[in-house]
């Protein structure tokens, strides 16, 4: 059996009573580690708190793991019980989902455990969640690429009067490429995406296709680390979000559409003070 187990977005004490009673019957416990992180990340000791709770040795798989390594995994699936483990929700990412496809080829058992992800979370800023479009991910650009198929996607959500998530880059374990020209792989420092280069990255689009999907006077939602004790959400246009300190990772954004008056008035408790960001939630 592989059971995909999603583990929710603060730390340890996020995972469903049926996933760690899942998590307690296998031989073999795997922790995804490339879409997303929990809020104390990959560190040594947030690893060693994840094992003494769950009771087991937890097995890091980075992207190549699973991506090429998938086969090894599944035929151990074949004989034993092997836990996949995922923040959020294991149907987050299509990664997931592909395994899932390639597990009933192979005539491997699976039992998914659901958990919350940022797709529903993002509702604690007050817009309702069935208001949403397509989510679009924002990519770091570099100097040679910088890609722009997420400004489309904006457009057609907008013109519907939809909310748009963004969800910001994650890169762990990215080989250099330096490294890869040199045919001998190293990897690059983990790196985040922050609120501030996601706005930045979003006008700087809109000023080259100046098809006025969005401005800096446009409102948008910023969240930090959903699901745990120290999250941030803040309302207010982009001009003024990008001054907003967010601290550490993980961040989204979401690009708002047209409103209803109880949105508005959510909205309007997260909204910008003067020298002040937003609180976690509404009291």
């Amino acid at each position: 059996m592989l059971y995909i187990i999603g583990l929710g977005l603060g730390d340890e004490n996020d995972i469903t009573l049926k996933g760690l009673e899942a998590i307690k019957r296998c031989d073999k416990v795997y922790m995804e580690a490339y879409t997303s992180l929990l809020s104390f990340g990959l560190s040594p000791s947030g690893l060693s708190t994840l094992e003494e709770l769950y009771g087991k040795q937890i097995i890091l798989a980075d992207r190549e793991m699973v991506e090429e390594g998938a086969d090894a995994i599944l035929l151990e699936a074949s004989k034993l019980h092997v836990a996949f483990l995922v923040v959020g929700d294991p149907f987050g990412a299509t990664t997931h989902a592909d395994l899932v496809l390639r597990a009933k080829k192979v005539g491997v058992e699976v039992q998914v455990v659901h958990n919350a992800s940022v797709v529903n979370a993002v509702g604690v800023c007050g817009l309702q969640l069935y208001r949403y479009g397509e989510t679009v991910s924002i990519p770091f650009f570099t100097e040679t690429w910088r890609p722009d198929s997420f400004y489309e996607k904006i457009k057609r959500n907008r013109s519907l009067g939809l909310h748009t998530l963004c969800l910001l880059d994650i890169r762990v374990k990215e080989p250099s490429l330096e490294s890869l020209c040199r045919g001998k792989k190293s990897y690059e420092p983990p790196r985040f995406m922050t609120i501030e280069t996601a706005i930045e990255q979003l006008l700087e689009v809109e000023q080259l296709r100046a098809e006025s999907v969005y401005s800096e006077d446009s409102i948008c939602v910023g969240f930090a680390r959903l699901g745990s004790e120290n999250q941030m959400v803040v309302s207010g246009s982009m001009k003024q979000l990008r001054e907003v300190d967010f601290g550490a990772p993980l961040h989204c954004l979401v690009i708002v559409g047209e409103t209803h008056p109880m949105e508005e008035e959510m909205l309007e408790f997260y909204a910008v003070k003067e020298k002040r960001a937003s609180l976690a939630s509404p009291e």
